[in-house]
């Protein structure tokens, strides 16, 4: 790299540098000061502009992640105050944005409660920590039937493969719309694990889950595939298009063999 073009990076980085900075002091922190009392009393029906200068916070304190600490724990602060639903959605949506590990305790708490659950478990998605993960494991075994279906399908974005032994223990559970996301989480894990707990249930799955769960392994075995476990989703495919599964599903199976052939 010559001198010239040293000193134009110098030049663009402190420009890039002073435009952040630039941002964050147009963040208006008394307005932002009263838009977090404001969440205390905010419901239904009240302005969605009295919360903006928090958005706007967000925004201009992307990369600085010191300021975004702080907002994040006005967020969590606020959950914890016993606000309304309303805000209890508003902070979770701005959480799946800045949330870290300290947001992981609030969020957790709201996933029993059925008005909170599904909005709470997106955020906690979206945190890139092991405890994430683990607040939504806990509270499976914990929730009702209703809400298990999105604590399932969480675990399968997240691949969590401990999480398998007992999302698979609900392939047969008697609400179907818990049994068919057992098997699509199972097929987004998509591990060597998963596709065996798959397969196995698949040999005795009822006429309701038949189809559910063959989806599931095709699902599975091209996840196995871009995964490079070639030999078990090509096992996969094999068992897909024998006995008396649908022609649709046999033909997937098929091209999925070959799409396997090409690869090395």
């Amino acid at each position: 790299m010559t001198s010239e073009q040293t000193a134009k990076m110098t030049l663009a980085t402190g420009a890039a540098t002073a435009a952040a900075t630039q941002a964050i002091a147009r963040t208006d922190s008394a307005a932002v000061d009263k838009a977090f009392k404001t969440l205390a009393t905010y419901d239904w029906g009240a302005d969605p502009d009295v919360l903006k200068p928090i958005d706007q916070a967000i925004i201009a304190t992307q990369g600085d992640a010191a300021a975004r600490k702080t907002l994040e724990k006005g967020l969590v602060d606020a959950l914890a105050g016993g606000i309304s639903r309303s805000a209890k959605d508003y902070v979770c949506r701005r959480l799946r944005v800045v949330g870290t590990t300290q947001s992981i305790e609030a969020l957790a708490a709201l996933l029993r409660d059925e008005k909170t659950s599904h909005i709470a478990r997106y955020a906690l998605e979206r945190i890139p920590n092991e405890k994430a993960v683990e607040a939504i494991r806990n509270a499976l075994p914990k929730v009702s039937s209703k809400l298990k279906p999105g604590l399932i399908g969480s675990l399968g974005v997240r691949r969590d493969k401990k999480s398998i032994k007992a999302i698979s223990k609900l392939l047969g559970d008697s609400d179907l719309q818990v049994a068919q996301a057992a098997a699509h989480s199972l097929a987004l894990i998509g591990t060597p694990a998963a596709a065996e707990e798959l397969s196995k249930f698949a040999r005795k799955a009822s006429a309701s889950m038949k189809m559910p769960v063959a989806d599931a392994c095709l699902i599975c075995a091209e996840q196995l595939l871009a995964d490079g476990e070639k030999p078990k989703a090509v096992a996969l495919y094999k068992e897909l298009n024998s006995g008396d599964q649908p022609a649709r599903v046999k033909m997937a199976a098929m091209r999925g063999m070959l799409t396997a052939a090409t690869k090395k």
